[in-house]
Formats: structure tokens, sequence, C-alpha cells
């Protein structure tokens, strides 16, 4: 069996009263214009469990990239991007009326050429509050080199105090297109970024924060074989999360040639688990996110018609293949579309899926998952997305629900919307989440800063 029986009742528990509110509320709401699978033109509305708390437009067309959420303070963040390269932070002191309390924009932006701001990630460090703004500016722009700026937000909400404490610069232009922020289980707080070169890099915040420049401490590689059709690009995106049963710190990477896990336990010296590679229509992954246990992980590949795969790492992991080659599960919102980035919060899967806006599936069972709850955010005409710099404007399906990130304390969602902005939602029945509640560890991609990863035992200060 794929869980225990005792997990499977309390989630199917949970799942049926969740189906069944669905179910009341269709009897007296207004029922949604499409339903996942239908392309009925422009798709509007969603369905009766899930309701939108505030909305806030941010530019327009790809002017909205990633998003983050602080996990104890009541403040987002929005990466944005072309006329507007930087960040802007949401306050959700009353989430109902949540409104832009700060924005910030890279000096003389009018001269930066490039996608801006693309992926944001916060952290505390000895008692403060940084967050991270990565950035890619390309060619002759200034600042191609600059990979990420690092603002001290401690003061929130009095936004006359936050600064710019650090840039974080790399000798390969194109800067960082995805971070990952992660306290590790001997007490660091690293930074792992992509860059464009056939590894990602590994930060000591605390360094970087001090002007160290030995603040770069590691590369995890690309596997060798990793397909060189793209060129020097290596990982696109990541998590990085704790292992209680094998007490191990593992970084899960999609880039060139497919997916690898890597034991960053002593992250100076990377060590590959196994890999995800050779799958059928994978030549590239995207985005990899493996469940709370780290047995099963959701993966993305970014081009039209691809579904989200779902694969058993366990195989991998045992030690009983060398890669791991065919999913066990598939999920889509609209086979003619195109799903982003996606949260993991077993048994759902949060998914901000372009023109299919937020999307909500149970993958309790990861053979079969089930779509629990959308809404469409998009609002935009079928293929008119993304068509390369400089123009933007083009015939992909990517647009829309860019970025997707989950609130643990109380359940709350956000999407970032390429086009149109910044949402809030409540799914009903969803009132926070702990991973013990339903027999998993209580891991994802939300950190505990202040104790480290749970099962990891007390942190200590790491030799430098």
């Amino acid at each position: 069996m794929i869980v225990q029986v005792k997990r499977r009742v309390t989630v199917a528990v949970a799942s049926a009263l969740l189906v069944g509110a669905q179910a009341v509320r269709a009897q007296h709401d207004v029922a949604p214009i499409a339903a996942p699978g239908v392309m009925t033109g422009v798709k509007q509305g969603g369905s009766a469990n899930v309701h939108v708390v505030c909305h806030i437009p941010l530019g327009g067309y790809f002017r909205v990239m990633d998003n983050e959420i602080e996990q104890d303070r009541p403040y987002a963040y929005v990466s944005q991007a072309r006329d507007r390269p930087g960040f802007t932070i949401v306050d959700l002191r009353d989430p109902e009326h949540c409104k832009v309390l700060y924005n910030w924009r890279i000096e003389n932006a009018e001269l930066h050429q490039g996608l801006g701001g693309m992926d944001g990630k916060y952290f505390k460090l000895k008692g403060r509050y940084y967050y991270v703004q990565s950035l890619q500016f390309f060619g002759a722009s200034p600042d191609a080199d600059l990979g990420a700026v690092v603002a001290d937000v401690t003061s929130l909400p009095d936004t006359s105090k936050i600064k710019i404490v650090a840039r974080i610069r790399y000798p390969a232009t194109g800067g960082f297109h995805n971070i990952f922020a992660y306290k590790h289980s001997d007490g660091r707080v690293l930074l792992f970024t992509t860059v464009n070169e056939t590894h990602a890099n590994i930060y000591d915040m605390e360094k970087v924060l001090a002007g160290d420049k030995g603040a770069l401490i590691a590369r995890v590689p690309v596997p060798e074989g990793g397909n060189p059709a793209f060129g020097q690009f290596g990982y696109h995106d990541f998590f990085v999360g704790y292992d209680p049963a094998t007490k191990q710190d593992k970084f899960y990477g999609a880039g060139r040639g497919g997916y690898f896990i890597y034991d960053v336990t002593h992250p100076e010296t990377p060590k590959l688990v196994t890999s995800i590679s050779g799958v059928a229509g994978v030549e590239f992954g995207h985005t990899f996110t493996p469940t709370p246990d780290g047995k099963f992980a959701v993966t993305e590949t970014e081009y039209q018609y691809a579904p989200l795969r779902i694969f058993d790492l366990r195989p991998g992991l045992e030690g009983k293949v060398q890669a791991i080659t065919e999913p066990v599960g598939a999920w889509t919102a609209d086979w003619r579309d195109l799903s982003h980035n996606h949260e993991v919060r077993w048994p759902f899967v949060f998914v901000s899926a372009y023109e299919d806006g937020l999307q909500i599936f149970n993958m309790v069972d990861p053979a079969d998952p089930r779509t629990v709850g959308w809404y469409y955010t998009c609002e935009c005409n079928h293929e008119a997305g993304f068509g390369g710099l400089p123009q933007w404007e083009g015939t992909s399906v990517m647009q829309g629900a860019f970025g997707v990130k989950i609130r643990n304390s109380d359940g709350l969602i956000i999407i970032s919307d390429s086009n149109t902005g910044f949402w809030a939602f409540r799914l009903d029945g969803l009132n926070g989440w702990n991973g013990s509640d339903w027999g998993m560890p209580n891991i994802s991609a939300a950190q505990d800063w202040d104790h480290g990863p749970p099962g990891a035992g007390p942190t200590h200060t790491a030799a430098h």
C-alpha cells in the first residue's frame, strides 16, 4: 500500500469534508464559469470552496513574477519585472483589505534590460528579518552580474528603516533565476541559487551580511551526462529539506537532464543520492518538490501540454535502481495548457497553473491525484503569453498564475499572477497545516528559522 491504513482514513475524512463542503455550497453559490479541463474562452470564477480574500493589481502584463510570505508576521513579497525591476511588500495585517506597503526598484531601472525581479525568499538571522530578491539582467545592462539584493525588513510595518544591506554578485552574467533559503541542520542559514552555469551556488548568509568574500561556500553540480543541448545552463529550480528518517539535509534540483537529489548534510561536499532521468518527454526539469517524508515528488517540465508528473523516489533512495525513469501518476488542470510552480502540503498540492490560475489537488494516492479546488486569476485569452525578450508578448501559454505560497499557521494561500497581480485565498477546511496532523514529518518549503528542521535536534553553530 502507498500509505498506512490509519493515515489513509484520516486523509480520506478530511478530503471528504472538503468535497462535501464544496457540494453543499454549490447549491447556494454561483457555479464556476469554467471547470478544470474545459476551455470556454476566457476562464473566470472558481470552485465554491475557494474564496478570494483580497486582490491587488500590480502593473499589468508580465510585471509580476514569484512571491513569498512570512510565516510568523503578516507580510508578503512580490517580485516585479519589466519597468518595475525589484519587489513589492504587501501588508496582510488586515487580510481582507491587503495593501501595498513598500516598493523597491533597482537604481536607474530604465537602463536595465532583462527579466528584473524573479524570485524572493525571506529568512531570519540573529533576531532580524531579511528578504532576498533575485535579479536577472542581461547583455550590456548595468548589474548584469548582480544575482540578488538582501534587504533588512526587521522594522516592518515601519518602512522608513528598510535598507539594502548586501548585494550578491557572480561573474557569470544573467543573475539568479531562482533561489531557496534554507535553515540547515547545522544551524547555518544557507541560500541556494541558480546561475548560468552547470551547477547551483550555496551561500552562507551570515558571511554575505558580513561582507565576507568567502560567502560562496559550495556548488552543487549537474551530474555529468545532463542534456548538453542546454549549453551552460544547469539548474532551473530546487527544493532543500531535511529528511528525519536518514538525518540528512537533501537538495532536490530540477535542471538539464531531469531531476537530481543530493545529500548536502555537509554542503561543502555534496553527494549525489539518486536521480530522475531518461524519462520520456523530460529533457529538462523545471520544478522538483518532495512530499514531507521524501518518498514521492511532484515535478514540472516547462512546455505546453506537459502534466505535472508524480514519481515514487523510493527505488532510487533505496539503491534498487540507479535512476528513476517512469512516473507513477500525473495531473493537469487543462491538457491544452501548462502548470507552473507548486507547493506541497500533504496531501494537497497547491499549483500556480498559469492560465488556469490557482489549482489544488489531493495526492493521497499519488497514482490517482484528484482536483479539489481552483480559482482562475489570469482572466486572459488562451495562448497570448510570454514570447521572449525584448517583446514579452507572444503566443505561448506561459502567462497568469506564476507563484504560489502557503502560510502554515492559518492556511492562507497567495498567488502572484504575471498579468493581474497579487491574490490571497482561503480553502474551506484548511485552517493551517502541520505535517504531524497527517502522520508526516512537519517538513515543507516554510522554514523554522528559530529552531531549525524538525527532527534534527538542537542546532549548533557550524565551524567556519
